[in-house]
């Protein structure tokens, strides 16, 4: 049988002021390639390969399995081979891409047909929320949200030429249930208007490259004061300035970080990462980038 391949972005959510709405894709991967098999295997490689599941408790799997079933299909047993790069528990969606490979494999060996809009709405009913998956599927950067009806609405943008972004990545994890239990119920009102204008304003700087809207466009009330308790050094690394830094946020639920930087001063990306190291922490920089394209399907 022909195998397909299949590579699916890493991801970083919330971007500051967008939780649960805004995202973007990173060029590091989760590929897969797999085929119909006698029986379920699953091989791993890459990046924390030994605690990724090789049985019928993989994600990928998981994930296929229950859309075959939302189909009311019978999924045969495949073949799987993982190579990852894409950090697990640290704010990079490697869950998100495990769920956007998982619907899109089932889509393509049920010979369902559906378009990535469809693709994205299967995997952020799964999900719960949009943000990672959206940019797993549609590249670059991604506003969505989830409509009156429970479909995913979804546009994109790409990252202005003259903006780059890396990620710090800390020594430890942060488990996302246990960076979502420290959030309040609700808000007050003075806070939620707060970051409705940050978020406003950060899409209009994406969209037209104004780099005197930072940091305030970076700036939230919502998630990151309550999470700082969990990522040490956090506070202090959100209120780093330095020319050519325009601003650091908290990459999805943590710990990493995601430093939006004007090109040609990449070593203010450094900053965060002595931050982490004062509070007995290493850490590593992904010069990742911005993936402007989403999931990558090939046959044979």
């Amino acid at each position: 049988m022909v195998w397909a391949t299949l590579r699916v972005p890493a991801s970083s959510a919330n971007l500051g002021p967008g939780f649960d709405a805004l995202g973007l894709a990173l060029g590091v991967y989760l590929e897969c390639r797999f085929r119909p098999s006698a029986r379920l295997e699953i091989r791993v490689s890459g990046r924390e390969a030994e605690i990724i599941p090789t049985g019928e408790d993989n994600l990928i799997w998981q994930t296929a399995q229950r859309v075959a079933a939302d189909v009311r299909e019978t999924l045969a047993p495949i073949e799987l081979e993982i190579s990852n790069d894409i950090p697990i528990g640290k704010g990079l969606g490697s869950s998100a891409a495990a769920l956007t490979a998982g619907v899109v494999i089932a889509d393509n060996l049920l010979g369902l047909g559906w378009k990535a809009l469809r693709i994205l709405d299967e995997a952020a009913r799964i999900e719960g929320h949009p943000d990672n998956v959206a940019a797993c599927v549609l590249g670059g950067i991604v506003a969505s949200a989830i409509d009156s009806g429970g479909a995913a609405r979804a546009v994109r943008l790409e990252l202005p030429a003259h903006f780059g972004v890396a990620v710090v990545v800390p020594d430890f994890d942060l488990p996302t249930t246990k960076a979502r239990s420290v959030l309040p119920g609700s808000y007050s009102r003075a806070d939620a208007v707060f970051n409705v204008q940050r978020a406003s304003l950060l899409i209009a700087a994406l969209a037209t490259g104004a780099t005197n809207a930072f940091p305030t466009a970076l700036e939230d009330r919502i998630h990151q004061s309550y999470r700082a308790p969990l990522v040490p050094g956090l506070d202090e690394i959100l209120k780093l300035r330095a020319p050519g830094l325009l601003g650091c946020v908290l990459s999805g639920a943590g710990p990493s970080v995601l430093v939006f930087y004007e090109k040609g001063y990449e070593p203010v990306c450094d900053l965060a990462r002595q931050v982490f190291a004062l509070h007995g922490h290493a850490s590593e920089i992904l010069w990742a980038q911005v993936a402007n394209q989403g999931y990558e399907l090939k046959q044979g």
